[in-house]
């Protein structure tokens, strides 16, 4: 028994009601990769891993929105090309699916989680949304990207996380030039990454000779969301009426968001 909670079920999975600082504790699972915990504050509730870092984090009265800025900000591709078909890589509690399946009510979505136990907590936890619009994949990221149909995924958003670090998968040029077959000619990439790539190393430059345009947003966390295009696009000014019509359907800053993306030469 955790000194600082109650036992509540059996061996295999404890639940453990805890209050502190840090908020309340209401479920906590394990696999062999570790810990699972989902914590309750007054507003949000948070998914994290065997740190106290937070994996995911929804609003409670609308868990369709995500919070973290450069969870937001990776949606920002929606505003340049209107994907039919998006594919998320590490599902976490599912707020990218949960947004993306608000906001666009004709787009397919297929995430792909690692871990099985995550999906359960994604599900019961954090409303994922039961949709014969979403599939969800167990499986490594890169076997699932070689297994997909070529060009057939308008956009990929690439978030996978440990406990601790970044899958070393989303710094290797194999899961680049993965994606890049698996997008559609005219597709975008979206990967957060918690240090960038050094702008004059391999990775880069792998990036600007398979992409058109590179694109760059920095999130208060000091996260490094890098965005590229397949084929040129017409960029848009943070006062579009464009990002209006978005705020109107998933109020998450479009405006704010576009103003802090930078190209990149």
């Amino acid at each position: 028994m955790d000194p600082t909670g109650v036992l509540l079920s059996g061996p295999e999975v404890l639940l453990l009601i805890r209050l502190s600082s840090q908020g309340t504790v209401i479920h906590e699972a394990f696999d062999s990769m570790g810990a699972i915990q989902i914590v309750d504050y007054r507003k949000h509730r948070v998914l994290r891993f065997d740190s106290l870092f937070e994996q995911s984090k929804i609003d409670l009265k609308r868990p369709w929105l995500p919070v973290h800025e450069y969870n937001r900000a990776m949606m920002l591709p929606v505003a340049f090309a209107k994907p039919a078909h998006v594919t998320v890589l590490g599902l976490g509690g599912g707020v990218m699916v949960s947004g993306l399946h608000h906001l666009l009510p004709e787009c397919q979505l297929h995430a792909v989680e690692l871990r099985r136990e995550v999906l359960e907590v994604a599900r019961e936890f954090f409303s994922l949304p039961q949709s014969t619009r979403v599939r969800v994949t167990i499986a490594d990221a890169r076997n699932a990207l070689e297994q997909m149909e070529e060009g057939g995924t308008d956009l990929i958003l690439a978030d996978m996380y440990g406990a601790d670090r970044m899958s070393p998968a989303q710094a290797q040029r194999r899961f680049l030039k993965q994606c890049t077959r698996a997008l559609s000619p005219a597709g975008w990439l979206a990967i957060n990454y918690h240090r960038p790539p050094d702008p004059d190393g391999t990775l880069f430059r792998q990036l600007r000779g398979q992409f058109s345009v590179l694109l760059k947003f920095t999130s208060r966390s000091n996260n490094t969301v890098l965005f590229a295009s397949r084929q040129p696009f017409e960029s848009l000014h943070p006062r579009d009426p464009l990002l209006d019509s978005l705020e109107a359907q998933l109020p998450i800053g479009w405006r704010h968001l576009m103003a802090k993306v930078e190209r990149l030469s």
